[in-house]
């Protein structure tokens, strides 16, 4: 009877925490667009703001609430990992805002926790709201380290490949404007020539060089280094992490199925993962690859993670099936 009303409790507990994210979600999507339109609304911004804060603890509390409703940690199927993904966007999210000019960083990270958590809340996996047994495949103590350690690496990349594709957008609207100065990028359109790479990565760096500089060019160049610095920094992080999951996913692999690598398409496309974000912070430590050449790597790889992470999900095939829509 006691275990009975506990679990009621939990249940619904759990119940209230999802709706409550959800709804706080669902206004801040409206709020933070408005405010990306409407700079000089600050009251928004802070509105938007203490929004992430509650659907943080939000997040903490339904995947706690979960875990010992469960019994297991809440990584088990599609709609755990994106409550959990979105958990961790917000923890990039917090530590972005609380550095300089977090205005822009976290305008970039923000919907990503919210645009995740509206998904792993609204209808379309409202069968995977009720929390179950776990399949045999995941009865192992290595689902908290290599799951954990995979969506972390997700969420990580995820945003560090947000912010190079913001990178890539200044730097190519800056370059076309003085193309079209001169005339002379519209009328030969190699935009995506060696050429035109190259002068990219020279305009990227030509204002270090310029005396005085213009207060608009100096405040795009402080962005720019800005998202590359913190690109670097987060992709780094988040390839120690997919490193990691990849590694604990082998040796768990390994004890469940006898062998460590089974070219899964799960892991055939986390290897594919792997090896981008390994070119990309190649490219982006050299000095004549850096720049806009590693942010065009970082940004393919932003479509490389959602087909590892959702696409093979759709297909529901595989030894990682369990993760899938059914």
């Amino acid at each position: 009877m006691l275990i009975s009303f506990l679990f009621m409790i939990f249940s619904t507990l759990e119940h209230i925490l999802t709706h409550i994210s959800f709804s706080i979600v669902s206004i801040g999507i409206t709020i933070h667009f408005i405010t990306l339109l409407v700079d000089e609304i600050i009251g928004l911004y802070g509105s938007s703001e203490k929004g992430m804060v509650v659907t943080f603890f939000c997040l903490t509390g339904l995947l706690v609430t979960r875990w010992i409703n469960s019994g297991h940690f809440p990584l088990s199927d599609l709609y755990e990992s994106l409550i959990f993904l979105s958990w961790s966007f917000s923890i990039i999210h917090r530590i972005l805002y609380l550095k300089k000019y977090k205005n822009h960083l976290s305008a970039i990270t923000a919907p990503s926790a919210i645009f995740t958590q509206g998904f792993a809340t609204s209808g379309f996996l409202t069968k995977m709201h009720q929390s179950g047994i776990l399949v045999p495949a995941l009865q192992a103590q290595w689902l908290m380290m290599h799951v954990s350690m995979m969506v972390l690496g997700y969420a990580a990349l995820l945003c560090g490949s947000l912010l190079s594709a913001a990178l890539l957008v200044i730097t190519f609207r800056k370059v076309i404007s003085l193309f079209s100065k001169n005339n002379n990028f519209l009328n030969r359109n190699e935009s995506f020539s060696p050429g035109a790479m190259q002068y990219m990565n020279e305009k990227s760096n030509v204002l270090l060089n310029t005396p005085f500089l213009s207060a608009r060019n100096y405040y795009r160049y402080q962005l720019i280094q800005q998202l590359d610095h913190w690109s670097y920094r987060i992709i780094s992080l988040g390839f120690i992490f997919l490193t990691i999951g990849i590694l604990s996913g082998a040796v768990w692999a390994n004890e469940a199925w006898g062998s460590y690598w089974n070219w899964d398409p799960k892991e055939t496309w986390a290897f594919i993962t792997w090896t981008i974000f390994g070119i990309y912070l190649h490219t982006r430590t050299n000095t004549n690859w850096g720049g806009v050449n590693s942010a065009i790597v970082a940004s393919m790889g932003f479509l490389i993670i959602w087909i590892c992470y959702f696409g093979v999900n759709l297909l529901g095939i595989g030894l990682h099936s369990y993760g899938s829509f059914n």
